[in-house]
């Protein structure tokens, strides 16, 4: 009876909605595409230039210095507490963006913010960590689609209210913080996981399966205290660590589980597949986030919001709604991805630049916009390719493990691009000349892509032929050395 009751209270329903709760709350944050304008206008009085090269900075290095930690800390305290001090974390950001005043007190909102965005990753690993595998696209999909609906309820709402009600930016922020509130009372109400990916693991010996074994590791929706059948334990997992020696060595068992992480991102990198798809994931997402940091700071120079109507909101409430378009119908490219992919990369990261070019070079405020939302929806139909290509060949252990990786060599990189064109102690450029620079970064990046991608499809096409004239003529073939097959090949090439 009491298996029964605990039973009902760990179905995956109950943990699903409260997350997604969260979720639509979190996000709902009708403030967020008006930051500049208010920080810019009579609530902060700040200059453009204390904004982009003094302020937002600080959330970049804030990030880098807190995504790290938080990985590791969220995965051993199980989740929950990090979703706890995100709700915090929020709060103090939007109770400093209402009532702090001056430079610094606005740099201690980056930072705070900085602990937002690191926290993050509780979000999705919280979800998995209590309920079956089977039901992982299922509750993916919820809790990717309600921060979508989220997002672009928020951005139309805002517009709504600025343009129509002429709400101010101030009572704006007073809704987002509201907002952010109730997220922090759902937390509370989430269940406690009993597992997570590494410190917690099922089996307890905080390693990561391959492919063939995710099944048997991730976590299962059977209550803890419902007896399990310990007879179809996997033979290859070894006798469980016994509980005495959990507790009198848990440093080894910490220190062990950091080692078998070290192995397994080097086995992940180790294919040559996975690691170029990384180094795109890597280097699109330092740029597409520097983009997004700034620009709102470029639509306030090319239309200053104290003398123009801004539609910041219904910007990206309509990049929103493109993105998510666009990461829906890759599922329906009947396309050779192991072939053609690093050529789609090239492609539209070529895309992606002329934006940004158009973006500095043009004084339109529609112009602008437009190719913002060119920009946004490229990359989204990009990193949903790449999420899919690096996620088929892997666990769910490993994916989330590469995720961390590749996202945070994208901040190390972001932070580079940071110091060294916006930060007031380096270069300090102009917000239009940062956008010429980001425009030469995905050039550079389009450029390394097509090329790569151009000699693969040549390869491909080679080995084809060669293929096809051994088959045609298999008696000069059978006389052929295999030497004479390669210098004819790279001959060719």
């Amino acid at each position: 009876m009491g298996c029964w009751k605990k039973e009902k209270m760990n179905t995956w329903t109950f943990p699903t909605l409260i997350i997604c709760l969260y979720g639509f709350f979190y996000m709902m944050k009708p403030s967020e595409p008006f930051l500049t304008p208010y920080l810019t206008g009579p609530d902060k009085n700040l200059t453009i230039d204390e904004v982009t090269n003094q302020i937002f900075p600080v959330w970049t290095y804030s990030y880098l210095a807190l995504l790290f930690p938080v990985f590791l800390i969220t995965d051993y305290v199980r989740y929950k507490p990090v979703l706890l001090l995100q709700g915090i974390s929020f709060i103090i950001t939007w109770l400093l963006l209402l009532f702090a005043q001056g430079l610094v007190a606005m740099q201690v909102v980056e930072f705070f913010y900085g602990m937002v965005t690191a926290t993050e990753v509780a979000y999705y690993a919280y979800i998995y960590s209590v309920v079956s595998t089977d039901r992982y696209q299922r509750v993916t999909s919820y809790c990717r689609s309600i921060t979508l609906v989220a997002a672009t309820v928020a951005a139309v709402l805002g517009q709504l209210l600025v343009s129509l009600a002429d709400i101010s930016y101030f009572h704006l922020h007073a809704i987002t913080l509201a907002s952010v509130s109730l997220a922090f009372v759902c937390s509370f109400f989430l269940p406690m996981p009993q597992q997570s990916m590494f410190f917690h693991s099922k089996d307890g010996s905080g390693t990561l399966p391959g492919p063939d074994k995710a099944a048997a590791t991730l976590g299962s929706d059977r209550p803890s205290g419902c007896p399990e059948d310990t007879s179809s334990a996997p033979a290859d997992r070894g006798p469980a660590p016994g509980p005495q020696a959990g507790i009198a060595e848990p440093q080894h068992h910490v220190l062990r589980v950091l080692v078998q992480l070290c192995k397994d991102l080097r086995d992940c990198y180790s294919s040559r597949k996975l690691l170029y798809w990384s180094l795109w994931w890597a280097l699109a997402t330092a740029g597409f986030n520097q983009v997004l940091n700034y620009i709102q700071v470029l639509w306030d120079f090319r239309a200053p919001s104290h003398s123009s109507a801004v539609y910041n909101g219904a910007v990206e409430a309509i990049a929103t709604f493109l993105s998510s378009v666009t990461s829906f119908t890759v599922q329906y490219m009947k396309i050779n991805w192991d072939l053609f992919g690093e050529l789609a990369l090239g492609i539209f990261s070529a895309v992606d630049a002329g934006s940004l070019f158009l973006m500095h070079f043009t004084t339109n405020i529609w112009a602008c916009y437009t190719s913002y939302l060119i920009f946004k929806a490229c990359y989204m139909l990009l990193i949903t390719i790449a999420t899919f290509q690096i996620a088929v060949s892997l666990s769910m252990e490993r994916y989330a493990l590469m995720f961390g990786f590749n996202n945070f060599g994208a901040l190390v990189i972001q932070t580079i691009l940071t110091v060294v064109v916006v930060d007031s102690g380096g270069l300090g450029l102009d917000i239009v000349t940062q956008f010429l620079i980001y425009g030469s970064y995905f050039a550079v990046i389009a450029g390394v892509f097509l090329i790569r991608s151009i000699c693969m499809i040549v390869s491909s096409k080679c080995k084809r032929k060669i293929a096809r004239s051994c088959k045609e003529h298999p008696n000069l073939a059978a006389h052929e050395s295999k030497e004479q097959i390669l210098t004819g090949y790279t001959t060719w090439l």
